[in-house]
């Protein structure tokens, strides 16, 4: 199955107020700020960052359905997604 990572974000927007409704807009559709580590702990991701996965799912199709999603918070936005095969991280906050 695909892995993607995706980040919003939204201009004009002060941080971290203008990013609620993205981050319960974002929640309604699945996609949540936090990911898994190998030893299983969940952890916080950076605000507007958003793991994905999909059988289907191209990094396109995400991005469009991510766009639609940011459009209707009323901040002009951009929207990038990327394929990954992995991560590594240091410092994020356990969920």
């Amino acid at each position: 199955m695909p892995s993607f990572i995706v980040r919003v974000v939204l201009h004009g927007a002060k941080d971290p107020e203008g990013y609620v409704d993205l981050h319960e807009s974002m929640e309604n559709n699945r996609y949540y700020r936090m990911i898994s580590g190998s030893d299983g702990v969940r952890y916080e991701l950076p605000p507007a960052t958003y793991p994905a996965e999909g059988d289907n799912w191209t990094a396109a199709m995400i991005r469009d359905e991510v766009r639609e999603i940011a459009n209707g918070t009323g901040y002009k936005n951009s929207v990038f997604v990327t394929v990954s095969n992995g991560c590594a991280w240091t410092g994020l906050n356990k969920a």
